[in-house]
């Protein structure tokens, strides 16, 4: 009798487990509601179509400083990499040579007109005697002429002193432009010649300053074309510039204009902006990376990144709130960003419902409960049937 009631125990026992197992996964099944999810309702805008270029700082003004005249450099009369002014002395050049020729020349210039005062008196007087035929009247012409090559010879020595003073001139090297000046390559002693090669010394204007950018020709006819076409609009002629730190330089620019030739080397086109650098923080050579605005796309979409997930083979793809409630997975084409969004060229059309929030707790064909992506979101919540069952 033991154990007849024993087996009958066990098997009792044996059948309320199964049929509880049995319960709870109907339960399971039938008491789970369909996950909460947010969407946005994509639509087409106006984005800028922004283009980043590698470029190099180049100085508003350069200017060489080079000798004029040859002579020993006696002083230099500026602070190595301090600003200079237009016309400002930087180098004294020995003008003892320079003085004298001045000097010589006045003098030269004294015994010219002398000479054409003496000439024009001795025409002067044989003009009447020539017309009373008591003088040759060669004579009379022979003295004209002397008076008007006395009167040569007074421009000829007048244009001779005009050049000593010049050359004296010369001998104070001046500043041909304001701006920053670098180290001088001569020093006080050093003979300089006005045929050489090298300069003195190098004047930069950098505020001002201007960016020579380099965009590759193909991509710049790409572009054109499009603004034929009516594809894209214009876009802005700001600037906006990253600086080799990745920091933002903190004025904007404007581009001036781009080259009408294609480097054949690389390529490229040349465009270039001008920013305002008043602290003088950007210097020539430096390299920057430029932003601009070139054109607008009046018809782009964008989705939110959080929306947009990777397949196993690197192509992109969202989930769409379908009509019939439903998850669909939509594979889409994008190569671009703006802002936090992605720029969607193929794949998605206005009015399609992109689930934004709520993306790890659906599948393909999964039915959803859709709400806008502002409101409050209660993902994985049980439903008030679960809630019921609980009790």
């Amino acid at each position: 009798m033991l154990d007849k009631r024993s087996l009958l125990l066990t098997s009792l026992l044996c059948a309320a487990t199964l049929s509880l197992g049995a319960c709870a996964d109907t339960e399971d099944k039938g008491g789970r509601s369909a996950p909460q999810v947010g969407y946005v309702v994509v639509k087409q805008e106006a984005v800028p179509v922004t283009t980043e270029l590698g470029g190099r700082m180049v100085a508003f003004e350069t200017s060489e400083v080079r000798p004029q005249v040859s002579g020993l450099i006696r002083r230099r009369l500026f602070t190595e990499g301090g600003f200079v002014r237009a016309g400002q002395p930087l180098y004294q050049i020995d003008a003892s040579l320079y003085r004298a020729g001045v000097e010589q020349a006045e003098a030269n210039l004294a015994s010219a007109r002398a000479s054409a005062q003496a000439a024009e008196e001795r025409a002067r007087r044989l003009e009447p005697l020539a017309k009373m035929q008591a003088v040759a009247e060669q004579d009379y012409t022979d003295a004209l002429a002397q008076a008007r090559m006395a009167r040569a010879t007074i421009a000829q020595n007048g244009a001779a002193l005009e050049t000593a003073r010049i050359n004296l001139r010369y001998a104070t090297i001046t500043a041909p432009i304001s701006g920053r000046i670098g180290r001088s390559l001569a020093t006080p002693g050093a003979l300089v010649s006005a045929s050489q090669a090298s300069p003195l010394a190098t004047i930069q204007q950098i505020d001002p300053i201007y960016v020579d950018m380099q965009q590759s020709s193909a991509e710049l006819t790409r572009l054109r074309q499009a603004l034929e076409s009516g594809g894209v609009a214009p876009g802005s002629t700001s600037v906006r510039l990253r600086l080799e730190d990745g920091s933002a330089y903190g004025f904007t620019g404007t581009v001036q204009f781009s080259e009408t030739t294609v480097n054949e080397a690389t390529g490229t086109v040349t465009l270039r902006a001008r920013f305002p650098n008043p602290k003088g923080l950007l210097l020539p050579g430096m390299f920057v990376t430029a932003l601009f605005d070139q054109v607008v796309d009046p018809a782009a979409i964008l989705v939110p990144q959080a929306a947009v997930q990777r397949d196993f083979d690197g192509s992109a793809f969202v989930y769409l709130v379908g009509e019939d409630g439903k998850a669909t997975r939509r594979k889409i084409v994008s190569s671009r960003t703006a802002g936090s969004h992605w720029v969607v060229t193929d794949g998605l059309k206005p009015g399609d419902r992109v689930i934004t929030q709520g993306l790890g707790n659906i599948r393909q064909g999964a039915p959803v409960q859709a709400v806008p992506a502002s409101s409050a979101q209660q993902v994985g919540a049980p439903s008030a049937q679960a809630k019921a069952k609980a009790k």
